[in-house]
C-alpha cells in the first residue's frame, strides 16, 4: 500500500507543478489573463502541500525523487496538452529519470 500511494501521490505532485506551472505560462506569455496566472498559483502551491504527504520523512530525498518524476511527466504534459512529440534521445532521458526515482525512493535500505 504505501508504494502505491507514493506513486499516486507523485503523480498527483507531477499534475499539479505542471499544470500549475502552465497555467502561469498562458496568462502570462500567452496573454490569457490574471485568472490564468492565480490558478497557476493555487495549484504550485497545492503541489507543495501534496509533496508532504509522502510516506518517506525525508524532505532531499522526495524533491530529488519528484525531479525525475518532473522530467517524465513534463514531457506528457507536452505530448497531451501542446502536441509535442518527443525524440528519442527525450524519451530515453525521461526513462533514465525514471529509473533514479526508482533508485532513490524504493531502493532497499538497511535500518
Amino acid at each position: 500500500m504505501t508504494l502505491s500511494r507514493s506513486i499516486v501521490l507523485f503523480g498527483l505532485a507531477a499534475l499539479l507543478e505542471i499544470g500549475g506551472a502552465w497555467l502561469v505560462w498562458q496568462g502570462v506569455r500567452e496573454h490569457r489573463g490574471w485568472v490564468w496566472v492565480g490558478a497557476g498559483v493555487l495549484a504550485l502551491g497545492a503541489y507543495g502541500f501534496v509533496a508532504t504527504l509522502q510516506p518517506d520523512a525525508h524532505f532531499g530525498r522526495i524533491l530529488a525523487a519528484y525531479g525525475g518524476v518532473f522530467v517524465a511527466g513534463s514531457l506528457l504534459w507536452g505530448m497531451v496538452v501542446d502536441g509535442f512529440r518527443p525524440d528519442r534521445w527525450d524519451v530515453s532521458g525521461a526513462l533514465v529519470c525514471l529509473v533514479g526515482v526508482g533508485l532513490i525512493m524504493y531502493a532497499p535500505r538497511s535500518a
